[in-house]
């Protein structure tokens, strides 16, 4: 008789301990971390883009791109911040093991805020921590109001949702009332922003969201308490 023996809690039991070996890195360093989540074409690198010039003046930044080509490594590159890119090979999602190994590279000493751009994927991502002290998902409008429903882990998952292109809500059918609902089913407390990265609405309560949150973390380190 054959018997059935699931991989998948061992896997992931794993995973969340060395999550907790790269969050004790960060912790040391006093580095601040983002996992930033979304499908393809939502606007990560958009975003990510548009909080680096906000903030470049005021905190260290670095960006890790988990892709299989480091073309969002170049641009973040382009802007003189420190960006790494994680070649996944392929597969779906960061785990913490890929961010371990990337960690000797990476110069957390000099980096207040860390910001780690995910694989474009709502499915795999969302069953793999990474270490970091918040997770960010960015959904647009383009991609439809049924995201929610059709992946409820992802949206169960993070602190942060992060809804852009909110300018293109005249020209594309998106029930925004349908989409919250489903959030907050999911989510009640999860904090959210509508944004535009092009015509930069919504984009100062990001920023000052993300500024309270490092200022949050910065006191929690010099206090000796864990962030």
């Amino acid at each position: 008789m054959t018997r059935a023996v699931s991989i998948v809690e061992p896997i992931l039991n794993a995973n969340d301990q060395l999550a907790e070996i790269n969050r004790s890195f960060f912790d040391r360093a006093g580095t601040f971390a983002l996992n930033v989540m979304a499908s393809p074409g939502a606007g990560k690198t958009s975003l990510i883009l548009e909080t680096i010039e906000a903030l470049k003046d005021t905190y260290r930044i670095g960006v890790v791109n988990g892709d299989v080509a480091p073309l969002d490594a170049e641009k973040v590159a382009a802007k003189d911040i420190f960006a790494a890119n994680i070649n996944t090979g392929g597969s779906c999602h960061l785990d913490a093991r890929m961010v371990n190994r990337a960690l000797p590279d990476i110069p957390l000493d000099e980096i207040d805020l860390l910001i780690i751009e995910n694989v474009g994927n709502l499915i795999c991502p969302a069953g793999f921590s990474l270490g970091t002290h918040r997770s960010v998902l960015v959904a647009s409008i383009p991609e439809g109001d049924d995201k929610p429903y059709k992946y409820p882990k992802m949206y169960r998952g993070v602190d942060v949702l992060v809804v852009n292109k909110i300018d293109l809500l005249p020209y594309v059918p998106f029930d925004l009332k349908y989409f919250q609902e489903g959030v907050r089913i999911l989510n009640p407390d999860l904090k959210a922003f509508r944004v535009s990265c092009v015509t930069q609405e919504g984009l100062d309560g990001w920023f000052e969201w993300l500024e309270n949150e490092l200022a949050a973390h910065r006191a929690a380190a010099l206090e000796g308490v864990a962030p």
